[in-house]
């Protein structure tokens, strides 16, 4: 057998998969860790950064550095030490993530598609300029220019405001009913998008590597808890009609080719009651609507993004089983360390996958973990998740 590396086509480049090839993750939290996860398979040495020491990926990691995500130094400094950088969270020092590329790391997706995505204002203008569907929207600088609006009846009631920046899992996003709401407006940069009677909630996860090749996710149903503006619960597949399926699957395939990005993008839409599709936003990196893919594809989310940033071959995105995905959040009353309810009855289920993030902490509604069940008969995997639901709950004891 032949053991050189130019035998094997490796002489100008660095093997991937070796026990050299250093892969960075910016931030530490589950998504962060379902990616360790699937990488471990492949034996990847994974560095990650992220400011809490007792994050999800901190003992799972080859390598774990404390740090923040957001300061220059330390983003420049953690880039210098890999081969390869990503990221599990989209609010990153953007300016240190353009120098290490000018300097010749590659960084997926790319600071590119990432300075647009970051501002949900230049994501607007983005797909406005593209000319995907979108719902109507007007960009502010602050609450004083708002109100102008309103009083010139440049803008009406009822509307969104979201924030420009750093909003993430329903915050920075808040619905204006009538003038009594008027007080809870955000004074700074935000864009005001129209009111939309929504039918449905869909998302597409589409991938891209270097080469080229994309391949979307089937389109996933998603059901929202009103009190925390998180997804509660996700449908997979959805009961949307085909047209409408094919629309959203075509538009996720477009924005990621027009964003030239390499990695996940997850496209979320809304449908209206009049049987508009709509592009809401992005996410540009493994995300919430793809947790169920870990057991319902054939490749899991997590996966696929490590192949199309290390620009592999993607893999098939076939439905394995039919499922349904609920978020685990922290019950409302409840804050301080954390205890989970009745998992034994939920694991005596059939077709019942719990994953448990290893947060030490749970306050109201927050991100704990993820229930995935399949069956082959999807109303009785709805059944199974109302009884989870119902059982499994995240408290304190303290």
């Amino acid at each position: 057998m032949c053991n050189s590396l130019k035998h094997h086509g490796l002489l100008n480049t660095k093997p991937k998969i070796s026990s050299s090839f250093k892969l960075g993750i910016l931030g530490g939290g589950q998504l962060g860790k379902m990616l360790i996860q699937a990488a471990s398979k492949w034996d990847i040495n994974i560095i990650v950064l992220d400011p809490d020491e007792q994050c999800s990926c901190a003992t799972l990691c080859h390598e774990f550095h404390h740090g923040s995500f957001k300061d220059y130094d330390t983003v420049y400094n953690f880039g210098k030490k890999v081969d390869l950088l990503t990221f599990e969270i989209e609010h990153i020092n953007i300016d240190a993530i353009k120098d290490l590329e000018l300097e010749g790391l590659k960084v997926f997706p790319q600071s590119s598609a990432l300075t647009i995505i970051q501002d949900k204002g230049l994501q607007k203008q983005f797909y406005q300029s593209h000319q995907f569907p979108t719902s109507s929207f007007q960009l502010f600088n602050n609450k004083e220019e708002i109100l102008t609006a309103i009083s010139n009846n440049t803008i009406s009631l009822p509307f969104i405001q979201k924030s420009r920046k750093e909003g993430y899992d329903g915050k920075g996003v808040i619905l204006i009913k009538n003038e009594n709401d008027l007080s809870k407006l955000f004074d700074l940069p935000s864009l005001i998008e129209e009111y939309i009677a929504i039918d449905k909630e869909i998302a597409v996860i589409a991938s891209r590597n270097e080469n080229g090749q994309i391949i979307t996710f089937p389109t996933v149903e998603m059901e929202f808890s009103e009190e925390a503006n998180l997804v509660e619960q996700l449908i997979c597949p959805s009961s949307i009609p085909n047209e409408i399926d094919n629309k959203a699957q075509k538009l996720a395939m477009d924005i990621i080719e027009q964003l030239g990005m390499v990695g996940n993008l997850a496209v979320e839409f809304f449908i209206s009651k009049e049987g508009e599709i709509l592009v809401n936003e992005v996410a540009p990196r493994p995300h919430n609507s793809g947790h169920h893919t870990i057991e319902a594809n054939l490749t899991s989310q997590f996966e696929q993004h490590l192949r199309a940033i290390l620009n592999f071959p993607l893999g098939s995105t076939k439905l394995v089983s039919p499922s349904v995905m609920i978020n685990l959040l922290g019950e409302p009353n409840h804050k301080g360390n954390v205890v989970y309810s009745n998992i034994e009855k939920c694991l005596a289920k059939e077709g019942v996958n719990i994953h448990i993030y290893g947060k030490k902490t749970t306050k109201p509604f927050r991100k704990m973990g993820h229930v995935t069940i399949t069956d082959d008969n999807i109303d009785k995997a709805k059944e199974k998740a109302n009884f989870v639901k119902n059982n499994l709950n995240v408290i304190s004891y303290e």
